[in-house]
């Protein structure tokens, strides 16, 4: 289980004080798929953030599977696997290489790591440019690379932020169809997603985040009926009042027609 305690982040100081996650709770249960829903900025990258044990909370307490991400980090590392919607590859190294130098990091035997490698390849469909430079990949490319060394290692735990950005509809059903594969085999995971549709597809629970807080949370069920909306889609905007930040323009918003 994963749990959010009566977490908060705060950024700065003074009147430069950002308050990024106020007075956060919710549980992810073992074997669940959980979507964190938001408009930009809302707090949805900074839970995940913490979560993985890039940032520490400013108050309260998140734990893994019993284990705390502030005084048990490296243990909380070794259990799951992260995704950032910011992580990018440049270079002169391949695929393939990268996976063996994540694989060593974690301790994986090589004819593991080869097994493990060619399990991936398979499934994200990278046997075109495998071995080619991450210099000459697409978005794309690069996305099912990130996807491939976050899996790599077999965590118990996945944390998405954004899986399928970048990626063609074709590519991105592939990734879909990962990670209901992982759900089967027992893996709990959590996603964060701008893309609805994808969120009812995928999600056993949803949480909508709001300027730093939890605005609501439950099945997709328990959603429409606490907001009275047909769709995931208009309980979303139900929640956060209709407005959205105009992406490129992070001080306009904009209201949905």
């Amino acid at each position: 289980m994963i749990l959010f305690n009566e977490v908060s982040k705060v950024f700065g100081t003074g009147k430069k004080e950002v308050r990024a996650l106020d007075n956060v709770s919710f549980a992810v249960q073992s074997g669940e798929i959980f979507g964190l829903l938001g408009p930009n900025g809302a707090g949805k990258t900074t839970s995940l953030r913490l979560l993985s044990t890039l940032l520490k909370p400013t108050n309260g307490r998140i734990s893994v599977a019993g284990l705390d991400t502030v005084k048990e980090s490296p243990k909380v590392r070794e259990r799951i696997g992260f995704l950032s919607s910011d992580m990018n590859l440049s270079g002169s190294l391949s695929a393939q290489e990268l996976f063996h130098f994540f694989g060593a990091l974690n301790h994986i035997e090589e004819r593991e790591i080869v097994n493990r490698s060619n399990r991936l390849i398979d499934q994200l469909k990278m046997e075109d440019f495998f071995q080619r430079k991450v210099e000459t990949y697409s978005t794309g490319m690069k996305q099912k690379t990130l996807i491939g060394i976050a899996l790599l290692h077999d965590p118990d735990i996945i944390i998405f932020d954004e899986p399928t950005n970048g990626l063609d509809i074709i590519t991105g059903r592939v990734v879909l169809d990962i990670l209901k594969s992982l759900k089967q085999r027992g893996k709990t995971l959590i996603i964060s997603t701008h893309i609805m549709s994808i969120a009812e597809k995928l999600c056993d629970r949803v949480g909508i985040i709001h300027k730093g807080e939890i605005r609501v949370i439950g099945t997709l069920q328990e959603i429409y009926t606490q907001t009275g909306q047909p769709d995931l889609e208009e309980a979303f905007f139900s929640v956060i009042g209709g407005v959205i930040e105009d992406e490129g323009h992070p001080h306009r918003s904009k209201k949905r027609a």
